[in-house]
């Protein structure tokens, strides 16, 4: 593609009218990967122009979840910039002012439709050349339009689309895309209460605020066409436009909260690593060469290129995610697992000593799969839980073994000088060997007894953590409920 020849700028533009959303973090790491390589700017840009559903805690959690992901911007809101304000809803003179320039050289024009009237020509699904609007307003007399301003008659600013030709414009992934102009609706650009529209609003920010390459997603490709129009009638150049593919399920629908969480609070929450939520959306539409999966941030900065951005829709595998996650989870040290559980909150566990946590993370480690997992793996090292009696009873065994099996280990176990994994495990494969039985089905109720769960860390290195007196308390407490199996 070929790139401008001035400094890079692009921009993220969230709407803040819920939480942050996983298309936001996907475009806005492509914005950022770009323009980091060019040594260029990446611009954060609030379009609050929806009054009824913006909110500020909305945008604020917005902001705080790209700092999570550490996509840093080099002007926004928070922090300013030549360019600013960077919230629309602080823009208003610009856009009135910027209106009144295009309604001065005749590129828009006033329309008095009333509300009844265009909900009337919508209902009437008109279809081909000229459908919408009819433009009703666009030839009106100027005596005509003196009347109805002397009436106080509400009007809205609309565009003259041309009514012939076509507009074109060439897709940086796409190539050429072009639209007759027929088929363009005469847009509303600013509304009777003199807000902007988002084409309005969204043309004049890119203009003003230098953007050079617009990034975003493919759905908004039918309005680009609108925006050049625009553009063109304020004399400017437009932008070099990206877009990006949409994000979907796997059944190829677009992602939505229905099939796949959607929120980066929910994924935050839930134990995600930002550089593995990253890496996960760097492979939206791109790999790195080798087809590797796993990279980092740096890596994709290095190596990224337009070229290598497919156009198909990526698939949103919330399975594959949780794989990655947990590649990125085995690479940390123990100590920056046990900061990241403590920073995120993920565990209600911060009074016991942090030796004992380090080894229980040590033994879950290679399990998990996301943070938020860590305290329902570890539970059982603080508590004891509730577990059926049958679950004592290995396979090919029947309900008496689990008494004799348990009262044999915890014999065998209690007299130990050295309460070590190893010396566990010798003591426990001695048992086995001397009663002839098979190791698993004496491990099986042992296990259950000491971590109260058929599927457990690894048996020994676990009743080295939790203690020779924990172990032989669990022991008593499996023994009564294995009495119970004998009874029945």
């Amino acid at each position: 593609m070929n790139n401008s020849e001035n400094r890079v700028r692009v921009r993220i533009a969230p709407s803040p009218t819920g939480p942050p959303h996983v298309g936001t973090a996907y475009i806005a790491l492509f914005d950022y990967v770009f323009a980091t390589q060019r040594g260029g700017d990446f611009v954060l840009r609030i379009e609050d122009t929806d009054r009824q559903r913006s909110t500020r805690e909305s945008e604020e959690a917005i902001l705080d979840a790209l700092r999570w992901l550490g996509l840093r911007w080099d002007e926004g809101p928070d922090i300013g910039g030549p360019h600013g304000p960077y919230r629309q809803s602080e823009r208003g003179d610009i856009y009135r002012e910027h209106a009144q320039r295009l309604l001065d050289s005749g590129a828009v024009y006033r329309c008095f439709c009333s509300p009844e009237r265009l909900a009337e020509l919508r209902g009437g699904n008109r279809r081909g050349p000229g459908a919408g609007y009819d433009r009703r307003c666009r030839e009106l007399s100027e005596d005509q339009i003196r009347r109805n301003l002397d009436a106080a008659m509400p009007y809205t600013l609309r565009l003259k689309a041309p009514l012939d030709g076509e507009t074109a414009f060439e897709d940086g992934l796409r190539g050429r895309i072009s639209v007759r102009n027929d088929q363009v609706e005469d847009l509303i650009l600013l509304k009777s209460d003199g807000l902007p529209t988002y084409h309005l609003a969204n043309v004049v920010d890119d203009h003003l605020m230098e953007i050079t390459h617009v990034v975003r997603a493919e759905e908004w490709i039918s309005s680009t066409p609108k925006h050049i129009l625009i553009y063109r009638s304020f004399g400017w150049t437009p932008p070099e436009f990206i877009h990006m593919p949409l994000l979907r399920n796997k059944d190829k629908t677009k992602i939505s909260k229905r099939k796949n969480p959607t929120s980066l609070d929910w994924y935050r929450e839930q134990g995600f690593l930002p550089e593995a939520m990253l890496n996960f959306l760097g492979l939206m539409g791109w790999s790195l060469s080798g087809e590797r999966e796993k990279f980092s941030l740096q890596e994709m900065i290095d190596s990224f290129s337009w070229d290598s951005v497919k156009t198909t829709g990526p698939v949103f595998d919330l399975e594959k995610l949780k794989w990655l996650n947990g590649e990125y989870i085995r690479e940390l040290s123990s100590e920056q697992i046990l900061q990241r559980l403590i920073q995120g909150h993920y565990t209600t566990h911060l009074n016991e000593p942090a030796e004992k946590l380090l080894l229980i993370i040590q033994l879950l480690q290679q399990r998990i799969k996301s943070l938020g997992e860590f305290d329902e793996s570890a539970n059982f090292f603080f508590e004891r839980e509730h577990y059926p009696a049958e679950d004592l009873i290995p396979k090919k065994q029947g309900p008496d073994f689990p008494a004799v099996a348990l009262a044999a280990a915890r014999d065998a176990l209690e007299p130990l000088s050295d309460w070590s994994a190893g010396a566990i495990q010798q003591t426990m494969e001695r048992l086995a060997e001397n009663r002839e039985w098979k190791r698993g089905a004496l491990y099986m109720p042992v296990r259950v007894a000491v971590t109260c769960r058929k599927v457990s860390t690894p048996l020994f290195e676990t009743m080295e953590i939790l203690g020779r007196q924990e172990c032989l308390q669990r022991f008593e407490e499996a023994l009564h409920k294995a009495a119970s199996l004998e009874d029945s």
